[in-house]
């Protein structure tokens, strides 16, 4: 019987939303065939050791060419190049941030010191041994600085002589750290 809550009606509606059963049937089933693997030509059997010698031959021949090399540089920059690199951005930081506010030619100067300072950045960024000189620190944090300073104000925006300061300061011993090694 129905309990006294639930109308004929709504019993209905409860047993109606719920899902069907599957049932087994006694129809018999179709066996699953095998997927067969695309077959792939191989040589004839009377062929077979002779690839086989080939492929080792070549693959100890290529073994003895790498270890006859030595080892191979590591990939990146020499410190030569950091020097020379990070020179010309000194000298860069130095030339445009000098520059008077009147200057038509600022704005160039900016574009390409951003240029530069964000190759320079993304070149020796990675280079584990150069991340604990005293010189790659004091160059990135100006040109941290005067990336800030010119997004925030713009091309044209004088650097304030605190900052301004600051960065030349920084560049100053950058520099010396440069000429010593560090």
């Amino acid at each position: 019987m129905l309990s006294s809550n639930f109308s004929s009606h709504q019993h209905k509606k409860l047993t109606m939303a719920s899902p069907p059963l599957l049932t087994p049937t006694t129809s018999k089933l179709k066996p699953l065939l095998p997927i067969k693997a695309a077959a792939t030509p191989s040589p004839p059997p009377h062929q077979q050791p002779l690839v086989r010698r080939r492929f080792l031959s070549l693959a100890a021949a290529a073994t003895a060419t790498l270890s006859l090399a030595g080892p191979r540089p590591a990939v990146g920059a020499s410190d030569e190049e950091y020097v020379k690199e990070s020179a010309e951005v000194i000298g860069k930081v130095r030339n445009t941030i000098n520059m008077d506010k009147n200057d038509p030619n600022i704005a160039a100067a900016v574009a390409e010191l951003r240029e530069t300072s964000n190759s320079w950045v993304a070149k020796y960024r990675r280079e584990k041994a150069l991340l604990g000189r005293a010189s790659f620190r004091d160059i990135y944090s100006a040109l941290n600085a005067i990336s800030g300073h010119y997004i925030s104000f713009g091309p044209t925006a004088p650097i304030p002589a605190k900052r301004k300061a600051r960065i030349l300061e920084e560049m100053d011993t950058a520099e010396k750290a440069l000429s010593r090694g560090r």
